[in-house]
């Protein structure tokens, strides 16, 4: 019923005129809405103008090679089935063709019967593709849970952990790498707790200034410094009632991170400048992309706000260690941005879904979302395709490096192999040796050298190896 009010759109090019009315004649029976071109300059204003689904073309017209249009469309609109036509058919000639974005090349005279058969596969195909676009649709809709989606095994068992947690924890802490959703997790805890009616305080703490973090936090009454013109309550006083998000927490200077812990434990504040301390009745959850552990080891964190921190520690997966998320992830972001740019995008064609699932992801699902709306932004067509993507998942991504590396060492590709694992995993050793199949004492020492022959290359008594610099 659809299909006959929204009838597919055939655009039919070729020099030939007759050819162009047996092409009607013969798909126009198939309620299938043709529009003919006898030239290649009209036949391309069609297409911009018509948007057809499906296009037959001439590969031999007077003005132009079909090859240099048939680039063109698929340019324009990735989506398009373009099936090429020539006298002079040539399995090579084919295979160009395909490589180049035909989906089919057919010899003339056009033998009609299987001119319709292939038409008719191919609105099947467009068929199985909406069902499959549906399908997503409803994916995405079933496996959203508070702004988050996926449905890994590992995401499923974190959305369950925050169900369970929700409505009794004090103090949760939350980690894994920049851009995983740290704060999404937070906001799904306080929505879903009792205190859901009660503000949400985000406190970013390092972007907190040393001199004025004690009067962020916990206030100030007036005249307690120069500018504290009025009483002011702190972020703390702002969140009674509901819970404060303390992002970046393990950015705090060893003094702060004893007054958060006096908070935590007595919970009560005080202002600065007034002798008097205020009760707060607030839910803490910290979020960091740091290994606390380690630095709890190493006495750059204090171990007993990390114990209290971590009652209840939420881990978030990387994106590279939930691929199977990616498919559900795009066409949520492929959805948002075409309502952001009033554009009528409706996926990603199958090569440029290839190369995202080929990247590794460091910055996770906001680099995902960020890569997703430029190219939602650059492309003309109805399809995001490889030449939309910025330039991390472009063509020439990755070459400099092949290259650079084929004039490299063994050891010199293996030390700047651990700085890109290093790189991408945000500093973390643990996760670098386990990546690299390490130890971390393994991790160190070859840090250690690295930093050594880069102050020998400083120093001039060792020449040549700049690939140990650029690594540092």
């Amino acid at each position: 019923m659809n299909e006959k009010k929204n009838p597919v759109r055939l655009l039919a090019i070729d020099k030939a005129l007759t050819n162009l009315e047996l092409i009607s004649k013969a798909l126009d029976q198939q309620g299938i809405e043709v529009l003919t071109a006898s030239d290649l300059v009209t036949g391309f204003e069609l297409f911009i103008g018509t948007r057809p689904q499906i296009v037959l073309l001439d590969l031999t017209m007077p003005e132009m090679d079909g090859m240099a249009l048939l680039e063109r469309m698929v340019a324009a609109d990735p989506g398009v089935d373009v099936i090429l036509m020539s006298e002079n058919y040539s399995a090579e000639s084919a295979v160009a063709a395909i490589q180049k974005g035909a989906c089919d090349f057919v010899a003339k005279p056009v033998d009609i019967e299987k001119l319709r058969r292939r038409i008719s596969s191919l609105l099947e195909d467009a068929a199985h593709r909406r069902k499959a676009l549906e399908l997503d649709r409803a994916l995405v809709d079933a496996f959203q849970f508070e702004g988050m989606i996926g449905r890994s095994p590992l995401v499923l068992g974190t959305f369950a952990r925050i169900r369970r947690v929700a409505p009794h924890f004090q103090t949760v802490l939350v980690t894994g790498a920049t851009g995983t959703g740290k704060e999404l997790v937070a906001r799904a805890l306080h929505h879903l707790s009792p205190r859901a009616c009660g503000p949400f305080v985000v406190c970013n703490c390092s972007a907190l200034v040393e001199t004025l973090l004690e009067s962020e936090l916990f206030g100030y009454v007036r005249g307690s410094f120069t500018g504290a013109n009025q009483d002011k309550a702190g972020i703390f006083e702002q969140a009674n009632g509901g819970t404060v998000f303390l992002d970046e927490i393990g950015e705090l200077s060893p003094p702060a991170q004893a007054k958060l812990l006096r908070v935590l434990q007595q919970r009560e504040v005080q202002r600065v400048g007034s002798p008097q301390t205020r009760t707060v009745d607030v839910r803490v959850i910290g979020a960091t992309n740091r290994e606390l552990r380690s630095m709890v080891a190493e006495g750059q964190f204090r171990d007993d706000l990390y114990y209290r921190l971590s009652m209840v520690e939420i881990s978030l997966p990387r994106l590279v260690d939930r691929k199977e998320d990616l498919p559900l992830l795009q066409k949520y972001f492929v959805e948002k941005f075409a309502n952001q740019y009033n554009k009528p995008i409706k996926g990603i064609t199958r090569r440029a879904q290839l190369r995202l699932a080929e990247y590794s992801w460091p910055g996770n699902i906001r680099e995902l979302e960020n890569v997703i709306g430029n190219a939602a932004m650059m492309t003309q067509g109805n399809a995001i395709d490889v030449g939309d993507l910025p330039e991390p998942l472009g063509d020439s991504a990755g070459v400099k490096d092949v290259v650079d590396d084929c004039l490299l060492s063994l050891e010199q590709v293996q030390n700047r192999h651990v700085v890109r694992v290093l790189e991408r995993v945000g500093g973390n050793k643990a996760r670098a040796a386990e990546i690299l199949g390490v130890s971390r004492t393994t991790i160190y020492e070859m840090l250690s050298k690295l930093n050594n022959e880069a102050t020998n290359i400083e120093s001039g008594r060792e020449p040549g190896a700049n690939a140990a610099r650029a690594s540092k």
